[in-house]
C-alpha cells in the first residue's frame, strides 16, 4: 500500500499502521497505548480514562481561535470475522491489506477500516500543522462494536466541546443525522441428554459463505440469516422423521448477519437417503429464493461419525421451533424518512455454552424507542414460549435528527462548493455512539460521515480508495469553516 501512494497518503499510512496493531473489540489495549504516545509526542495535551478511551487536544491554527471547539470522533475497536479456511489470530496477526481495482480489502478477514479509517483521519488532522481549524478535540472510544462501552463509560471531561462529528459512517456524501437505538436478547435453553438407538445414521449439514453483512446496514437487502435457515431444514426434518439433533452452531456476533451455521442429526439409517433428497430439494428451494443476494451461498450434508448422545427430544423441539418462529429481518420502515428501516431484528448466534446450555442471541434496533422495546419483548416472547430463561441487556439509545443543526449546514455547504453536488441527509439503522454522547453533552450538536465501504462486520469489508479522498477533502473544508463561537 505505501508504494501505491494511495491518497490521501497521511489517512493510508496512519491506516496501514493501524492494521499492524491487535485492536479486536475488548482488546484495544494496544491501541490505546499506541493513540496515546502519538499524542504525547506531537505535544498534545493527552487524556485516557480507566477504560482506554483517550482523548488528544490540538490547539486552533493561529487566527481560528474564535472557532466553536469540533469533537473529531471515531472507535478503536474492530469486528473480528474471517473466513472459515483462513488461518489468522486477532490477537496477534496484522491485518493484511491488498487492492482490488478501486477498493481496499482484508486477505479472508475484516479490514477494520470500520472504524479503523475515521481513527487514521483523525490522526491526519493532528499530525498536519498547515490544517486550519479552530481548537480540535480527537476522541478516540473502545468497545463501540461489542456493546458501547466506551461511550457508556465516558465523562464529561472527555466531551468538552460545542460539535462532534462522528467519523464512522459508511457512505461517502451522506450526512448522517441520527441513528438507531439497540438491545440484545439472549436467550439460555437447557437440556438433557440422551441415548441415540442402535441403526441411526449421523449426519452433518453445513450452511455456509452466505453473503452476511451488518445487521443494522444491511438488514433491509434481502440476504439469508443461516441459523433460520438451519432451522427451517430442521424443522422439516423432525417433523417427517424419527430425528434426533446431536448438535447446532450458528453466527458469531450479535451485530452480524449470521453466514455459517452447522448441526448435527442422527435419523434411522432406513431413512438417511431420504434425508438426503430432501435436502437437496431443500437446497435447490433456497438457493432459487435468493439467488439474487446469495450466489455462493453452499449446503453440504455429509455422514460423520457417530455420537453417544443427542440433545432430549422435548428440549430440541422446543429450541428449534423458538429458531423458527423468532422474527428476523425488517419489522418496521420509517414514516419520517422514506427509505429508512426504523425496526429490526437479527437473530445473531446459536452457541453452546455448557455441556447442558445452548445460548441464542438477537439483536433488536429501532429509532424509535418504544419501537425497540416492542420488538425486543416480541423476541423474547418467542424464547420464553420455547422454554427459555431470556436476559434482555446491552441497550443503547438512538440519535434524534436535528434538521436545523449548524455543522449539518457547513456540511451540506462546504460539499457543494467542493463537488458541485448536494450532499444527501439522511439517519442510519446502525447503532452509533452519538445517541450516548447526546445523553451525557445534550448541548451537542452533532454529524455523522465517513468514505463508502461494503461488506463491513464480514470478511467482504472493502474500502472504496477515491471516495476516501474526497471525504477527506470535505473534512478538511468542514474543519476550516467550522462555526465562530
Amino acid at each position: 500500500m505505501e508504494q501505491l501512494k494511495l491518497q490521501p497518503e497521511s489517512v493510508f499510512n496512519y491506516f496501514l499502521e493501524i492494521c499492524k496493531i491487535p485492536h479486536g473489540s475488548k482488546n484495544e489495549a494496544q491501541i490505546s497505548a499506541y493513540l496515546q504516545d502519538f499524542g504525547k509526542r506531537l505535544g498534545y495535551e493527552t487524556l485516557a480514562d480507566e477504560v482506554g478511551n483517550v482523548l488528544i487536544k490540538k490547539p486552533a491554527y493561529p487566527g481560528y481561535e474564535n472557532r466553536k471547539t469540533i469533537i473529531l470522533q471515531g472507535h478503536m475497536d474492530m469486528v473480528c470475522d474471517k473466513r472459515p479456511d483462513v488461518e489468522h489470530d486477532f490477537t496477534k496477526d496484522p491485518i493484511r491489506t491488498f487492492v482490488d481495482g478501486e477498493w481496499l480489502k482484508a486477505q479472508g478477514t475484516t479490514l477494520g477500516a470500520d472504524n479503523g479509517i475515521g481513527v487514521a483521519a483523525a490522526m491526519a488532522v493532528l499530525a498536519d500543522k498547515e490544517l486550519k481549524h479552530g481548537p480540535v478535540n480527537c476522541l478516540f472510544t473502545i468497545d463501540e462494536e461489542t456493546g458501547l462501552t466506551g461511550a457508556e463509560k465516558l465523562t464529561s471531561e472527555f466531551l468538552q466541546g460545542d460539535i462532534l462529528v462522528n467519523l464512522d459512517s459508511e457512505d461517502e456524501g451522506e450526512m448522517f443525522i441520527g441513528c438507531a437505538g439497540g438491545v440484545c436478547n439472549y436467550a439460555e435453553f437447557t437440556h438433557d441428554w440422551v441415548a441415540v438407538p442402535q441403526g441411526y445414521f449421523f449426519l452433518k449439514i453445513d450452511i455456509n459463505s452466505l453473503t452476511g453483512g451488518h445487521s443494522g446496514d444491511d438488514i433491509n437487502k434481502e440476504r439469508a440469516n443461516a441459523n433460520k435457515l438451519m432451522a427451517r431444514f430442521l424443522n422439516k426434518v423432525s417433523g417427517k422423521y424419527d430425528c434426533y439433533l446431536c448438535e447446532i452452531s450458528g453466527g458469531s456476533l450479535h451485530n452480524a448477519i449470521p453466514r455459517d451455521a452447522s448441526a448435527v442429526i442422527a435419523v434411522p439409517s432406513a431413512d438417511k437417503e431420504s434425508v438426503r433428497v430432501d435436502f437437496n430439494i431443500f437446497a435447490a428451494e433456497v438457493q432459487a429464493e435468493y439467488s439474487v443476494t446469495e450466489p455462493a451461498a453452499r449446503f453440504t450434508m455429509q455422514s460423520t461419525d457417530a455420537v453417544e448422545k443427542a440433545i432430549d427430544r422435548e428440549s430440541a423441539k422446543k429450541l428449534l421451533l423458538s429458531l423458527q418462529a423468532v422474527f428476523n429481518g425488517v419489522y418496521a420502515m420509517s414514516v419520517d424518512m422514506p427509505g429508512l428501516v426504523e425496526t429490526s431484528s437479527n437473530l445473531a448466534s446459536v452457541k453452546r455454552t455448557g455441556e447442558n446450555t445452548l445460548l441464542v442471541t438477537a439483536s433488536q434496533r429501532s429509532s424509535v424507542e418504544s419501537a425497540r422495546d416492542n420488538v425486543s419483548d416480541t423476541v423474547r416472547a418467542a424464547f420464553e414460549l420455547g422454554g427459555a430463561v431470556v436476559t434482555t441487556s446491552g441497550g443503547y439509545p438512538g440519535w434524534k435528527p436535528n434538521v436545523k443543526s449548524e455543522i449539518l449546514k457547513v456540511a451540506c455547504d462546504t460539499y457543494k462548493e467542493l463537488f458541485g453536488a448536494e450532499a444527501k441527509i439522511k439517519a442510519i439503522h446502525a447503532g452509533l455512539e452519538c445517541g450516548l454522547f447526546l445523553e451525557k453533552a445534550p448541548g451537542l450538536d452533532m454529524i455523522s460521515f465517513g468514505p463508502t465501504m461494503r461488506g463491513v462486520h464480514s470478511p467482504d469489508e472493502r474500502l472504496h480508495i477515491a471516495s476516501t479522498e474526497r471525504w477527506w477533502r470535505h473534512l478538511v473544508a468542514l474543519l476550516e469553516n467550522a462555526p465562530q463561537k
